[in-house]
């Protein structure tokens, strides 16, 4: 048996489906590790269930044509991460107002698409492929980690390993040249734990970094009339979260918007 359906690299391997695609492979191993968990799709920090996810196997891809018709167009601006001069990579803010319309799923395969583009085009350059150039944070679990290190009474043994998850997790969020910050929507935080957040986005926007956002928020709503919102009738976004409108109108004019239709699937893969 073959390996291919275990290996993102699958789509753009020759030797998909031949003897050679297999656990010893070293393609395979430089992306998944020897146990299959690990390498730089594991170094990424993809939770186990979007692992293998591509464009191509998208379960949401045939829910949400249009919005794959614009990503199949947005992965082949990746070629640009080589060239130093080239037009910046832009970033995405996936938003859709239900959950479980596929966000975080596409927003997962954009990463495995932007790691396979790198250790290809990497290797083609004659260049040493980086071993983690785009991470996945959770910022749901990443809050939980917060949480458990700031709370009176936690004890050492999960406050400390907590906080070291939270620092590493928050510097490779920062630093990767593609991150992706899952459900950047979060209301009920510490304002310590925003201005965390605050820190990776701002330093991320600042320096050009293409980011993928998914959000049940949208960045800035406004009536169908094009008037502003009125607070008090209309729903929350992006601002009122973050309590700042130059960081979300930032974030706003570097992102193309892509707005998820539909009602959750969630449960039903």
């Amino acid at each position: 048996m073959t390996n291919e359906n275990k290996c993102v690299l699958s789509g753009r391997c020759k030797l998909a489906g031949s003897p050679q695609c297999s656990d010893q492979c070293s393609a395979f191993i430089a992306m998944h590790g020897r146990s299959g968990k690990g390498g730089r799709v594991g170094a990424a920090g993809l939770p186990a269930d979007y692992r293998l996810v591509t464009l191509a196997n998208s379960p949401a891809r045939t829910e949400q044509v249009e919005v794959y018709r614009a990503i199949d167009a947005y992965v082949k601006t990746f070629e640009r991460q080589f060239d130093e001069g080239a037009e910046r990579i832009k970033s995405l803010y996936l938003y859709s107002e239900s959950p479980g319309t596929g966000k975080t799923t596409t927003a997962a395969a954009i990463l495995n698409e932007w790691l396979t583009a790198h250790y290809v085009g990497s290797l083609q350059r004659g260049i040493q492929p980086m071993q983690r150039p785009a991470y996945f944070l959770d910022v749901n679990s990443w809050q939980t980690d917060y949480n458990n290190f700031n709370r009176p009474k936690v004890p050492d043994a999960i406050a400390e390993p907590a906080a070291k998850r939270f620092y590493i997790a928050m510097e490779h969020a920062k630093h990767a040249p593609m991150a992706i910050l899952d459900d950047v929507g979060v209301r009920d935080c510490s304002d310590n734990f925003r201005a965390d957040l605050h820190t990776i986005i701002n330093y991320r926007v600042s320096n050009q970094l293409p980011t993928i956002y998914t959000s049940n928020l949208p960045i800035k709503y406004v009536d169908p009339d094009g008037k502003p919102k009125v607070a008090s009738l209309m729903p929350y976004d992006l601002i009122d979260v973050f309590g700042e409108k130059r960081l979300a109108d930032r974030m706003r004019d570097q992102c193309l918007t892509l707005s998820f239709g539909g009602e959750s699937k969630r449960g039903r893969r």
